[in-house]
């Protein structure tokens, strides 16, 4: 009988140690979980549910495009404006939005320079045909301007739009009705603008404009610290000695004339040595040492390479464009990197299809 109260007591003892045990690895697991309002991290710290945003995503929020405006000279002239991303078929729109004058362009305004179109002006619609024409629709403010500006207009809304590799030629309408021709001055529209039609023409440098022809030279331009390009077509005059490609080349070293608000940045002395010719796409040019801002390195201006790159991939069926230079085996940039490609206009704007 004592031996079975003996074990009795022995049991229930045991018991109230295991139960002790049990508890307290319970309240010890307790402890170790995170409170149930913790957000889980992955590796980079950011939370899962997206509140942490990456430098990839707050990029993403905005994209580069090049619009066309008005700088301080009067001039029509490319800058590159961050703008919000939206869904690509609105991004014509949004374009065209931003080329309106105190409409949203106003809070990234370059110094110096305005939009284009006036204000008040509502894009009702954007539309791109498959033969790569853009038909743009927009409200009747639109007729609101001086007729000093009529053909800037035209040509900053051609050129904006034509950034875009798929859209070549640009038709407008106001209130839904297709428009031959602007409508304060006049300037003749036709079935569609392009750039074949010529930006910030200018009559010089030809002697004989009849048996001259039109090219569109880049040259640069600075308004306080801004640096940029302006577009320049010009009537050159075609010997018969040089073909296309070297009439162009020449004209651009020979500089802009009379446009006193771009740059000269060639050395006159500034020859090519061997006939320019196309290879692949390709545009291949050799000069002498005289187009070198510094012969010793082997270094050439980032303005002369860009003011040749963006004029020459304007020339159908160029693509890119190598420079060689006699005697230099290795061209480098300002900054000291080699030319070990062909430059494309992509490394200086920002082309894209719509």
């Amino acid at each position: 009988m004592q031996k079975r109260v003996m074990l009795i007591a022995g049991v229930m003892i045991l018991s109230i140690i295991l139960s002790g045990c049990f508890q307290g690895e319970q309240s010890l697991n307790e402890e170790m979980d995170p409170p149930q309002n913790a957000e889980p991290v992955d590796n980079q710290g950011e939370t899962q549910d997206g509140e942490g945003e990456t430098d990839d995503e707050t990029q993403a929020s905005t994209v580069a495009r090049d619009l066309y405006l008005l700088d301080a000279n009067g001039m029509v002239a490319s800058q590159t404006i961050e703008m919000p991303t939206t869904e690509s078929h609105t991004v014509a729109k949004q374009v065209m939005e931003y080329l309106v004058k105190d409409g949203p362009v106003s809070q990234v305004l370059p110094n110096g320079f305005q939009g284009v179109i006036p204000a008040g002006t509502e894009v009702l619609g954007v539309n791109l045909q498959e033969d790569g024409k853009i038909i743009v629709n927009l409200s009747k403010e639109f007729a609101n301007y001086e007729a000093e500006n009529e053909r800037k207009i035209l040509e900053a809304i051609t050129y904006s739009l034509t950034q875009f590799e798929n859209v070549k030629q640009v038709q407008l309408q106001m209130e839904g009705n297709a428009i031959t021709e602007m409508p304060v001055d006049g300037t003749p529209i036709g079935n569609g603008f392009s750039r074949a039609d010529g930006i910030n023409i200018s009559d010089t440098g030809a002697s004989d404009l009849v048996d001259s022809k039109t090219v569109t030279m880049f040259y640069p331009a600075e308004h306080n610290d801004n640096a940029y390009y302006i577009p320049v077509t010009q009537y050159v005059d075609q010997d018969k000695e040089d073909d296309e490609l070297m009439t162009i080349v020449n004209a651009l070293i020979d500089g802009p004339g009379v446009e006193q608000n771009v740059m000269q940045v060639f050395n006159p002395k500034t020859t090519l040595t061997t006939p320019p010719s196309i290879k692949g796409g390709t545009l291949h040019l050799q000069f002498n040492q005289e187009i070198l801002k510094d012969e010793d390195k082997a270094v050439i201006s980032d303005q002369v390479m860009e003011s040749i790159v963006r004029t020459m991939t304007e020339v159908k069926g160029i693509e890119s464009v190598q420079v060689s230079i006699d005697n230099i085996e290795q061209l480098v940039n300002e900054e000291g990197k080699a030319y070990t490609e062909p430059v494309t206009i992509q490394q200086f704007t920002q082309a894209e299809e719509l």
